[in-house]
């Protein structure tokens, strides 16, 4: 039971529409280092449970100027990435998926796996709502239980299997992508999506 109260309450809280998960998604969509994106929000998921767990939310709990300075951090970089989303809506590079299910080709559009790891890595550790649910509140209530670590391993099963579901169930659209316009209105949601996270994080500090 505690295990499954871990994955209950771990995947409550990661199964929402967030920076990170977006870009998951996109990454997904364009199948390009989707196991490495997979395995970042994954691994990182699982060290900020064991953080909260062991202690560090509640640690976290105590110094308030932290989150502050993680809204404004995230904010930016939220912003920045709108910006670069919005800007490939107006003008479109020449990349799709095709109809058949197959990957899309390399071209200059694609992103390198140093790019898209920081890009990642940004978006998961620049978020300040991933300490305040990961952290502070999976810690506080995995420390209450009788067995903590279990619970915590509950919380970590539930990333994997949603990083997983989400990043490659979601060449399933790829027939719905087929079309260049479709990436259009996919980079206008997300550079929406990002620029509304980004206001809600300034309004917050």
């Amino acid at each position: 039971m505690t295990f499954l109260a871990g994955l209950g309450l771990g995947l409550s809280l990661i199964v929402a529409i967030g920076a990170q998960n977006v870009f998951v998604l996109r990454q997904g969509l364009r199948r390009e280092h989707v196991r490495l994106v997979v395995a970042i929000c994954a691994v990182s998921d699982a060290v900020l449970i064991a953080a909260g767990v062991a202690g560090v939310g509640a640690a976290i709990e105590t110094v308030p100027w932290l989150i502050t300075v993680a809204r404004w951090a995230g904010a930016a970089f939220l912003l920045g990435y709108a910006l670069l989303a919005a800007r490939r809506a107006w003008r479109p590079a020449r990349e799709s998926l095709a109809a058949d299910g197959a990957p899309p080709g390399r071209s200059v559009s694609s992103e390198s796996a140093r790019t898209v790891a920081l890009t990642c890595l940004a978006l998961t550790w620049l978020n300040p709502h991933v300490y305040l649910d990961t952290v502070v509140l999976l810690g506080t209530v995995g420390a209450a239980q009788a067995a903590p670590w279990i619970f915590a391993a509950g919380a970590m099963t539930g990333s994997v299997v949603w990083f997983t579901s989400l990043g490659y169930g979601a060449r399933l659209l790829s027939g719905v992508l087929a079309r260049p316009g479709a990436w259009r209105v996919l980079d206008g949601i997300i550079a929406v999506v990002m620029a509304a996270l980004a206001v809600s994080l300034i309004v917050g500090a």
